[in-house]
Order: C-alpha cells, then structure tokens, then sequence
C-alpha cells in the first residue's frame, strides 16, 4: 500500500502512474493554475491531470517547465474534449493539446466522456497515437461498465485507466470490481465531492480526530487503500500540501468499511448515462 507521495501503482502496460495527483478543473488559465501546479510539484507531486476544455493546458505546461523537474519524473494527464471526438480530430486534438502544453508527448490520454457513436473511432485515434509512441499510455473518463464491454469488443489495447466521479457518497463498488478484473485502473476525480456535505459529515470528521487527520485526508486514504488513483483539485498552497500528508498512516478494515457505508450513489457531475455537452 502507498506508503509515500512519489508511490505509483502499475499500469496495464507497466508504465508507472503516481497514486496521488493534483487537478486542475476550474483552475484560471494564468497565474492561479501556473502557481498550484508549482506549488504541487514543490511538495512533492509528480502527477499533473488537465484537460483541453479546461482552458489551462499553457499553464500547466508553463509551469512544468518552469518547476525544474525532469519531464521524465512527471506524469502529465490530458483530455480530448467532447466535440473533438471522432478519429481525424481526436488527432489534431492531440496536435493541439501538445503545443499548448509545450509537451514532447502526454503521459495519459483520456477518452473525456462517453460520446455515442463516437467514442470507438476516438479511441482507434488513442490507439494509433500509442502504437506511434506518441503518448505513454491511454485511458478513458466517465465510461460506465457497459461503455468498457462496448469498448473492448473492438479495442486492439485496452484502457489503463478510467478516470470516474468517486467518492463515499459514490463508491462505484461494481466498477471498481470491472476495473480491478480487467487490469484497468480506476482515478477518483472529485473525490472530495467538491467540498459538499461530506467534509463535515461526523462520521469523517470523528475518524479525523482517531487519526489525527482532516476528513479529506480521511477520504484521500479511503481512496488509496480501495486501489484508486485520486487528483483532488485545489489552489490553496496549504491545502495542496494538506493533501499530500496522507502516506503516513492507515485506515483500519473496521473504518474502512464505516466509510463505505455512506454510499448513497450520489452524484455531483453529471451522469455517462444522460449528459449534454
């Protein structure tokens, strides 16, 4: 079990994937995103996750270069956006999202969201940037199980990572599972629930005061110890660092599954199933 901030889990095609990361969704393009992303990698993170509609891919890349850390000791993750999918412009995509980022390659490329009728001709267009070398390893975000078997029926690789909503109140224990048969490894985004309700719940604040830890270092450990990579996203310097400051101690079997016990399948993005954009 990760027992330090530069521990990395093993991905399906044995490249190595840091188990904790920094977000950067809904971080302003500019001195905000430039300064968590530095602030990251000085306490120690390897693991940057952006997308292309997030806005912030220049300064992400900016800071990475800026941060005097060897491109090889990072792990950059990038996104094609909804609109880009199909396979000619999930490529040019990519073309763009390189030069924004000022990137040789990505470490991860994610499939953002499951477009019907689309995401298998996006992920041939995954396919060939890997076989190129062009990309380290590739993934998808938001894709249900029934997404993955559609996938795999015609994938040549297999998805190293899915990239999900999950948290307590959204534990996804039949996906977990799915993930964890098929080598694929499953990423928490947002698995602080954006800062609602769960931060304050007494069952996480009391296992705080047990471990002499924040509920979000609580949650953060819940996710290493189920086997889930996790990117919280902040751009408060100490909060950055709050997060790091998980690797040394252990949630007991007993607490682990009091925290499982506040699944309600409660979602705070929207749902692969039903979404709009």
């Amino acid at each position: 079990m990760a027992s330090h901030l530069t521990d990395t889990t093993v991905l399906g095609n044995g490249v190595r994937m840091p188990w904790l990361g920094l977000g950067v969704w809904k971080v302003t393009e500019g001195q905000e995103v430039e300064h968590a992303v530095r602030t990251a990698i000085e306490t120690g993170y390897r693991s940057i996750d952006t997308a292309a509609v997030y806005g912030n891919e220049e300064g992400v890349g900016r800071a990475i270069r800026d941060s005097g850390v060897s491109r090889d000791e990072l792990f950059v993750t990038t996104k094609v956006w909804n609109a880009d999918q199909g396979y000619d412009s999930t490529l040019a995509a990519y073309e763009q999202s390189l030069g924004k980022l000022g990137l040789e390659y990505v470490d991860l490329y994610l499939i953002h969201w499951p477009v019907k009728g689309k995401y298998k001709d996006t992920w041939k267009a995954l396919e060939h940037l890997y076989e190129q070398g062009r990309v380290r390893a590739i993934g998808v975000s938001n894709f249900h199980v029934h997404h993955l078997d559609d996938l795999l029926q015609d994938a040549v690789v297999k998805p190293m990572v899915n990239q999900v909503e999950y948290h307590p109140r959204l534990s996804q224990r039949p996906l977990l599972a799915y993930c964890q048969k098929n080598g694929i490894q499953m990423e928490a985004w947002s698995p602080l629930m954006q800062g609602k309700e769960l931060i304050s719940h007494e069952l996480l604040v009391g296992l705080g005061q047990k471990y002499g830890k924040s509920p979000a270092q609580i949650i953060l450990r819940w996710d290493l110890q189920n086997g889930v990579v996790t990117i919280p996203k902040s751009v408060t310097p100490s909060r950055i660092r709050e997060n790091a400051d998980i690797f040394d101690f252990q949630l007991s079997a007993e607490d682990m599954s009091l925290i499982d016990g506040l699944n309600l399948d409660t979602r705070v993005g929207a749902d692969p199933d039903n979404f709009n954009f």
